[in-house]
Protein backbone atom coordinates (compact mmCIF):
# COMPACT_ATOMS: atom_id res chain seq x y z
CA UNK A 1 0.00 0.00 0.00
CA UNK A 2 0.94 3.29 -0.72
CA UNK A 3 0.82 6.82 0.99
CA UNK A 4 1.25 10.25 -0.52
CA UNK A 5 2.06 13.09 1.93
CA UNK A 6 0.84 16.77 0.43
CA UNK A 7 3.62 19.24 0.56
CA UNK A 8 2.75 21.84 -2.33
CA UNK A 9 0.94 24.80 -0.38
CA UNK A 10 2.88 27.99 0.02
CA UNK A 11 2.30 28.52 3.31
CA UNK A 12 1.06 32.59 3.35
CA UNK A 13 -0.17 32.31 6.66
CA UNK A 14 3.46 31.23 8.21
CA UNK A 15 5.64 34.20 6.18
CA UNK A 16 8.02 35.62 6.43
CA UNK A 17 9.52 31.82 7.79
CA UNK A 18 7.94 30.05 4.62
CA UNK A 19 9.74 32.75 2.02
CA UNK A 20 12.77 30.89 1.82
CA UNK A 21 12.07 27.39 3.26
CA UNK A 22 8.96 25.61 2.30
CA UNK A 23 6.68 24.69 5.06
CA UNK A 24 7.16 20.80 5.01
CA UNK A 25 10.94 21.75 5.84
CA UNK A 26 10.19 24.07 8.95
CA UNK A 27 11.76 22.16 12.05
CA UNK A 28 9.60 20.73 14.60
CA UNK A 29 12.06 19.68 17.33
CA UNK A 30 14.74 17.29 15.87
CA UNK A 31 13.23 17.21 12.57
CA UNK A 32 11.80 18.58 9.87
CA UNK A 33 7.70 18.88 9.86
CA UNK A 34 7.56 16.27 6.82
CA UNK A 35 10.34 13.95 8.39
CA UNK A 36 8.11 13.03 11.01
CA UNK A 37 5.25 11.80 8.87
CA UNK A 38 7.88 9.72 6.85
CA UNK A 39 9.24 8.53 10.05
CA UNK A 40 5.44 6.97 11.72
CA UNK A 41 5.01 5.88 7.97
CA UNK A 42 8.11 3.95 7.94
CA UNK A 43 7.10 2.51 11.48
CA UNK A 44 3.81 1.70 10.11
CA UNK A 45 5.38 -0.65 7.36
CA UNK A 46 4.89 1.94 4.87
CA UNK A 47 8.02 2.42 2.28
CA UNK A 48 6.36 3.27 -0.84
CA UNK A 49 5.98 7.29 -0.78
CA UNK A 50 4.71 10.14 -3.03
CA UNK A 51 5.05 13.34 -2.45
CA UNK A 52 4.13 16.07 -4.54
CA UNK A 53 5.81 19.93 -4.48
CA UNK A 54 5.38 23.53 -5.92
CA UNK A 55 7.03 26.27 -3.73
CA UNK A 56 9.99 25.82 -3.34
CA UNK A 57 9.63 21.67 -4.23
CA UNK A 58 13.49 21.41 -5.29
CA UNK A 59 14.15 22.21 -1.53
CA UNK A 60 11.89 18.93 -0.38
CA UNK A 61 13.64 16.83 -3.14
CA UNK A 62 17.49 18.09 -2.24
CA UNK A 63 16.88 17.35 1.46
CA UNK A 64 14.39 14.49 1.63
CA UNK A 65 16.54 12.81 -1.72
CA UNK A 66 15.35 8.83 -2.54
CA UNK A 67 14.14 8.75 1.51
CA UNK A 68 17.06 5.75 1.74
CA UNK A 69 17.88 7.77 5.10
CA UNK A 70 14.38 7.15 6.37
CA UNK A 71 14.52 3.53 5.02
CA UNK A 72 11.70 4.43 2.36
CA UNK A 73 11.53 5.61 -1.48
CA UNK A 74 10.32 8.49 -2.33
CA UNK A 75 8.91 9.32 -5.75
CA UNK A 76 8.61 13.07 -6.52
CA UNK A 77 5.12 14.56 -8.35
CA UNK A 78 6.14 18.57 -9.23
CA UNK A 79 3.65 21.04 -9.36
CA UNK A 80 3.82 24.36 -11.18
CA UNK A 81 4.04 27.78 -9.06
CA UNK A 82 0.75 28.06 -6.62
CA UNK A 83 -0.11 24.16 -6.92
CA UNK A 84 -3.31 22.16 -7.98
CA UNK A 85 -4.77 22.16 -4.66
CA UNK A 86 -5.46 18.93 -2.78
CA UNK A 87 -7.48 16.97 -5.54
CA UNK A 88 -6.05 18.35 -8.49
CA UNK A 89 -1.97 17.31 -7.12
CA UNK A 90 -4.02 13.68 -5.71
CA UNK A 91 -5.20 12.99 -9.39
CA UNK A 92 -1.96 14.23 -10.92
CA UNK A 93 -0.09 11.99 -8.91
CA UNK A 94 -2.13 8.97 -9.69
CA UNK A 95 0.05 7.27 -12.09
CA UNK A 96 2.86 7.46 -9.42
CA UNK A 97 -0.51 5.65 -6.76
CA UNK A 98 -1.88 2.54 -8.93
CA UNK A 99 -4.73 1.63 -8.58
CA UNK A 100 -5.58 -0.10 -5.40
CA UNK A 101 -6.50 2.55 -2.38
CA UNK A 102 -4.00 4.63 -0.48
CA UNK A 103 -3.30 6.89 2.59
CA UNK A 104 -2.88 10.40 1.78
CA UNK A 105 -1.82 13.04 5.05
CA UNK A 106 -1.68 16.75 4.58
CA UNK A 107 1.71 17.47 5.44
CA UNK A 108 1.41 20.88 7.47
CA UNK A 109 -0.37 18.48 10.37
CA UNK A 110 1.26 17.05 13.51
CA UNK A 111 -0.28 13.98 14.28
CA UNK A 112 -0.20 10.46 16.01
CA UNK A 113 -3.22 9.03 14.21
CA UNK A 114 -2.71 5.38 13.74
CA UNK A 115 -1.36 4.51 10.39
CA UNK A 116 -1.41 0.65 11.03
CA UNK A 117 -5.18 0.65 10.82
CA UNK A 118 -5.44 2.13 7.29
CA UNK A 119 -4.65 -1.38 6.03
CA UNK A 120 -7.85 -2.62 7.13
CA UNK A 121 -9.80 0.39 6.45
CA UNK A 122 -8.47 0.26 2.52
CA UNK A 123 -9.24 -3.57 2.44
CA UNK A 124 -12.64 -2.40 3.03
CA UNK A 125 -12.87 0.01 0.41
CA UNK A 126 -11.36 -2.71 -2.35
CA UNK A 127 -14.36 -4.86 -1.18
CA UNK A 128 -16.82 -2.23 -1.03
CA UNK A 129 -18.68 0.45 -2.88
CA UNK A 130 -16.88 3.15 -0.69
CA UNK A 131 -14.26 5.50 -2.49
CA UNK A 132 -13.38 7.00 0.68
CA UNK A 133 -12.10 6.58 4.71
CA UNK A 134 -11.07 9.31 6.29
CA UNK A 135 -10.10 10.56 10.30
CA UNK A 136 -12.19 13.53 11.92
CA UNK A 137 -10.69 15.34 14.96
CA UNK A 138 -12.43 17.00 17.74
CA UNK A 139 -13.52 21.12 16.40
CA UNK A 140 -9.98 23.01 17.01
CA UNK A 141 -10.28 26.81 18.06
CA UNK A 142 -10.09 27.88 14.23
CA UNK A 143 -12.63 25.83 13.17
CA UNK A 144 -15.63 25.40 15.82
CA UNK A 145 -18.14 24.43 13.69
CA UNK A 146 -16.59 21.41 12.10
CA UNK A 147 -16.95 19.71 8.52
CA UNK A 148 -18.19 16.85 8.28
CA UNK A 149 -20.39 15.21 11.03
CA UNK A 150 -20.03 11.46 11.84
CA UNK A 151 -22.90 8.87 13.04
CA UNK A 152 -22.52 5.95 15.15
CA UNK A 153 -22.34 3.73 12.27
CA UNK A 154 -19.27 5.41 11.06
CA UNK A 155 -21.00 6.92 8.05
CA UNK A 156 -19.62 10.67 7.44
CA UNK A 157 -21.94 12.83 5.81
CA UNK A 158 -21.67 16.70 4.30
CA UNK A 159 -24.76 18.07 6.16
CA UNK A 160 -23.29 18.48 10.02
CA UNK A 161 -26.21 18.25 11.71
CA UNK A 162 -26.83 14.31 10.62
CA UNK A 163 -24.24 13.38 13.40
CA UNK A 164 -21.08 14.76 15.51
CA UNK A 165 -19.72 17.22 13.74
CA UNK A 166 -15.78 16.98 13.45
CA UNK A 167 -13.03 18.15 11.71
CA UNK A 168 -11.51 16.81 8.78
CA UNK A 169 -7.72 15.61 9.93
CA UNK A 170 -6.67 15.87 6.40
CA UNK A 171 -5.93 12.14 6.55
CA UNK A 172 -7.57 9.69 4.04
CA UNK A 173 -7.70 6.64 2.82
CA UNK A 174 -9.32 7.54 -1.12
CA UNK A 175 -9.81 4.67 -3.79
CA UNK A 176 -8.68 6.24 -7.17
CA UNK A 177 -12.11 5.86 -8.58
CA UNK A 178 -12.99 9.03 -6.74
CA UNK A 179 -10.63 11.06 -9.17
CA UNK A 180 -12.50 9.77 -12.39
CA UNK A 181 -13.66 13.13 -13.33
CA UNK A 182 -10.53 14.89 -12.07
CA UNK A 183 -7.97 16.11 -14.41
CA UNK A 184 -4.50 15.68 -14.03
CA UNK A 185 -2.34 19.09 -14.03
CA UNK A 186 -5.34 20.74 -12.99
CA UNK A 187 -6.45 22.99 -10.25
CA UNK A 188 -9.29 20.85 -8.14
CA UNK A 189 -10.07 20.99 -4.37
CA UNK A 190 -10.87 17.78 -2.42
CA UNK A 191 -13.93 19.17 -0.30
CA UNK A 192 -16.52 18.94 -3.35
CA UNK A 193 -15.53 15.16 -4.59
CA UNK A 194 -15.62 13.82 -0.56
CA UNK A 195 -18.93 15.84 0.10
CA UNK A 196 -20.31 14.73 -3.55
CA UNK A 197 -18.65 10.90 -2.13
CA UNK A 198 -20.93 11.28 0.98
CA UNK A 199 -24.13 12.71 -0.04
CA UNK A 200 -24.42 8.72 -2.16
CA UNK A 201 -23.05 7.43 1.21
CA UNK A 202 -19.71 6.11 0.22
CA UNK A 203 -17.66 7.85 2.68
CA UNK A 204 -17.06 6.57 5.99
CA UNK A 205 -14.63 7.52 8.79
CA UNK A 206 -13.34 7.62 12.59
CA UNK A 207 -12.79 9.53 15.11
CA UNK A 208 -9.01 10.55 16.43
CA UNK A 209 -9.01 11.59 19.93
CA UNK A 210 -5.40 11.53 20.23
CA UNK A 211 -2.83 14.50 18.99
CA UNK A 212 -3.58 16.51 16.64
CA UNK A 213 -2.63 19.97 14.94
CA UNK A 214 -2.78 21.71 12.35
CA UNK A 215 0.56 23.76 11.97
CA UNK A 216 -0.72 26.33 10.02
CA UNK A 217 0.63 29.25 12.16
CA UNK A 218 3.81 30.52 13.15
CA UNK A 219 1.99 30.48 17.06
CA UNK A 220 0.78 26.67 15.88
CA UNK A 221 4.90 26.01 15.31
CA UNK A 222 5.91 27.39 18.43
CA UNK A 223 3.02 24.60 20.19
CA UNK A 224 4.36 21.75 17.79
CA UNK A 225 7.99 22.38 18.69
CA UNK A 226 6.69 22.36 22.65
CA UNK A 227 5.40 19.55 22.00
CA UNK A 228 8.19 17.63 20.27
CA UNK A 229 10.54 18.60 22.25
CA UNK A 230 11.35 15.81 24.05
CA UNK A 231 10.52 13.19 20.63
CA UNK A 232 13.83 11.55 19.36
Amino acid sequence: MKAMILAAGRGERMRPLTDHTPKPLLKVGSEPLIGWHIRRLKNAGFTEIVINHAWLGEQIETTLGTGAQYGVNIAYSPESTGGLETAGGIATALPLLGDAPFLVINGDVLTDIDFNSARQAAASLQTSNLLAHIWLVPNPPHNPEGDFSISPDGQVHSNKTEGVALTFSGVGIYHPDLFNNTPANQIAKLAPLLREAMNQHRVTGEQHNGLWLDVGTTERLKTANELAANWD
